[in-house]
């Protein structure tokens, strides 16, 4: 396996990624959110490796990323003026748009779905190799880089971490024994993600009907899209498509984690640590209270783009619980609020379990 350091000046390595990509193996690459697990979204056969590389259930669709100035009616039809102003605002950028899925297109990408996500990503190492992949031309199918259900990478690091790589392995690129367990043929290095957390996802495939929908919030807000199209998004509805990182449990660490407010987190880290319950904490306003601690930026672009660490650090901890202190809940935090809310999802009644064992 190889895995080059790559950079946009590295024109090597990613003239080797868009290779791999075109044989229809898997390609890690970062992206202003997160690092992707990519293959070519025109091959069933490499996307279903995605599905098997991440363990992830086959009616959960991925997103398609594309080159700046792709043809948008290549991949979707149906695109109303309403989509093409919020690619004229935010691409490239962390903004997802479901569209209609054009009949060319494997459904292979949208779970079955007759709609698909489609993005730009602005990260310059994603745009050099989506520049390179089939000419400009192709999409690169990309959800997260890790484990279906687990913190999403925001490193490079993270990736080989999640599975299981060794960053200075020099074996074959190609072939069936590229990557034996992961399939993953290349990572491309691009440094920490600089949003942190995954794109916004607005769904824009029933515009005559519902409006715009906010299916996954993010750095992109509702208001920000309200402000180019003059609609602000409507909450899901159970008619909404299926989209990618929407589950209710998602993005948590293998160390179960539970959020809770300033005063009520102090008083549980007292009760657990006089039972001898190594505890871990993310906090935003609370001072240091035990050394497994990591404290975030108190506004949100900031804490976004620490959150996915701080996760995956407080896991490293060997703690029995990671506790997190609930964040302010203005419109600005709403994809923060979102990821943590998946995070410490079923995990309701898991303090008082533990004080009473």
């Amino acid at each position: 396996m190889k895995q080059p350091s790559a950079t946009v000046a590295d024109q090597a390595a990613i003239a080797d990624a868009a290779a791999v990509l075109e044989e229809g193996g898997l390609v890690a690459f970062p992206t202003e959110t997160v690092y992707g697990l990519g293959a070519d979204a025109e091959n069933p056969a490499a996307v279903a490796r995605i599905y098997e590389a991440k363990g992830r259930p086959h009616d959960h669709p991925v997103i398609v990323h594309v080159a700046p100035g792709a043809d948008l009616d290549y991949w979707v039809t149906d695109v109303p003026e309403e989509a093409r102003k919020l690619v004229q605002a935010f691409w490239p950028g962390p903004l997802t748009l479901i569209l209609k899925r054009h009949p060319q297109i494997p459904d292979a990408v949208s779970a079955g779905q007759d709609s698909v996500g489609i993005r730009c990503p602005s990260h310059p190492v994603a745009i050099a190799l989506l520049s390179a992949f089939k000419g400009g031309k192709g999409g690169v199918a990309a959800p997260s880089a890790n484990k279906f259900g687990n913190v999403s990478p925001t490193t490079a690091q993270h990736v080989r971490d999640e599975f299981g790589l060794d960053a200075h392995d020099d074996g074959a690129l190609n072939g069936d024994d590229a990557c034996s367990a992961s399939m993953l043929s290349v990572v491309l290095e691009g440094g920490p993600s600089q949003v942190g957390i995954e794109s916004t996802i607005v769904d824009m495939s029933r515009l005559a009907t519902h409006g715009p929908v906010l299916l996954r919030p993010g750095h992109i807000t509702a208001q920000q899209i309200a402000d180019v199209i003059g609609m602000l998004p409507a909450a899901p509805d159970q008619a909404a498509p299926r989209a990618s990182g929407t589950l209710e449990s998602h993005y948590a660490p293998r160390t179960p984690v539970t959020m809770l407010a300033a005063d009520a987190l102090r008083t549980a880290l007292g009760n657990l640590q006089a039972k001898g319950i190594k505890v871990a904490v993310i906090s935003h306003a609370l001072p240091a209270l035990v050394s497994a601690q990591r404290k975030l930026p108190a506004e949100p672009v900031g804490y976004a783009y620490g959150l996915y660490a701080a996760l995956r650090d407080m896991d490293q901890t060997g703690s029995d619980l990671i506790l997190v202190e609930t964040p302010p809940q203005d419109g600005d935090w709403m994809g923060v609020n979102d990821r943590l809310r998946r995070s410490v999802f079923g995990s309701a009644g898991i303090i008082d379990a533990m004080l009473q064992k």
